[in-house]
């Protein structure tokens, strides 16, 4: 601790849009009443982790320290805090603080809080930068925080935190998430492969659409998805018009969504999950008006839901399929991300890696 109360922290962090990690010594805010502070053990990468290095979007602060998929041990509770206790295993995810007022936040929706605050790159309450989690603790609200069960495999709980909840909250809240329905699922990466265990748990019907032949026999055969569709072939596309009683789209690269809406069922939806850098192309609305079909986006769960999220994931076992690595391979791991070298997740084993170069 400083002289200032502030918690000492070390991590790796980019200095600029070049995207490039390097270690960094910075300071959190203190441990205040209601918060917890994490020694954290595992955090996933996210492909908006990428977008955020990169300034994609125009609202990143050097240096930058990526990381909202965090799990780590307690080791320090505030005077207030009723959730958590010291040994304690807790998740992060991608927010860290909303305004607790607004009728988001009352409903159990903080995702959609006007006043968000994002676990790296935004400014706290107080006005400190919030730093993620490719360090070695973190100090968050014991509200932003979820318990994890003890059965869980830690490394790949961490890709839940926001993969997970990602895909399993517009399930529910669209209503797919019944025994028989008809899922298509865009794209076979860290959320895609989520959705598909997800959607396989409640019993749906999973059809996977890739552009990536390569991808068919693990998708079959791993994931136990019932049939496989090129989006660049127009007759397996022509063949599965009107099946499906919703698609997500889990794909942030630009791409079109006509040929999709095709798939759906009259008054199917499909919901959009990636985040693209630049804007997808126009809308199609004859098809949407044709059919009485939707076109929603989501951008995942309260922390309500993603308590729930995690429950059941750890009712019907399903974790995300990872890679682990150490700490100093960050800035390789992001280049094979945007080239989708990566099955499904990459996660930094920060505990033991932190400090430790690679051998390999």
């Amino acid at each position: 601790m400083s002289q200032e109360g502030l918690t000492e922290a070390y991590g790796w962090a980019a200095r600029d849009s070049s995207g490039i990690l390097s270690p960094l010594h910075f300071t959190r805010r203190a441990n205040g009443d209601t918060d917890i502070t994490i020694k954290i053990l595992y955090c996933g990468i996210c492909h908006s982790d990428f977008h955020m290095l990169k300034n994609d979007h125009g609202i990143s602060i050097y240096p930058l320290v990526p990381g909202h998929e965090i799990v780590g041990e307690v080791t320090k509770v505030g005077r207030r805090v009723t959730k958590f206790k010291v040994g304690d295993v807790a998740g992060v995810g991608g927010i860290v603080g909303t305004c607790g007022t607004c009728s988001n936040c009352t409903q159990g929706l903080e995702t959609y809080c006007p006043k968000m605050i994002l676990t790296s790159s935004s400014h706290y309450h107080d006005g400190s930068i919030t730093y993620g989690g490719f360090s070695d603790n973190f100090v968050v609200d014991e509200h932003f925080a979820v318990t994890i069960p003890e059965s869980m495999p830690l490394h790949a709980t961490a890709p839940l935190l926001c993969a997970g909840i990602t895909v399993y909250s517009p399930m529910l809240h669209h209503g797919l998430c019944r025994p028989g329905q008809h899922l298509g699922v865009v794209g076979l990466g860290g959320l895609g492969h989520l959705a598909v265990k997800f959607a396989k748990a409640f019993g749906m019907k999973v059809t996977v659409i890739s552009t990536s032949s390569r991808k068919k026999e693990e998708a079959i055969e791993r994931l136990g998805v019932d049939s496989f569709l090129l989006s660049h072939q127009q007759q397996q596309l022509q063949d599965a018009t009107g099946t499906m009683d919703g698609i997500i789209d889990t794909v942030s690269a630009p791409h079109s969504v006509y040929p999709l809406v095709g798939l759906l069922k009259t008054g199917g939806n499909l919901i959009l999950v990636g985040a693209p850098a630049a804007s997808s192309p126009e809308l199609p609305s004859l098809p949407l008006i044709m059919g009485r079909k939707s076109i929603s986006g989501s951008a995942g769960g309260g922390m309500r839901e993603t308590q729930e999220m995690i429950e059941f994931a750890a009712k019907h076992n399903i974790s995300a399929d990872v890679e682990v690595i150490p700490m100093d391979y960050v800035t390789t791991a992001m280049g094979r991300l945007v080239n989708n070298d990566v099955q499904y997740r990459f996660v930094i084993d920060v505990a033991n890696t932190l400090d430790t170069p690679r051998t390999n």
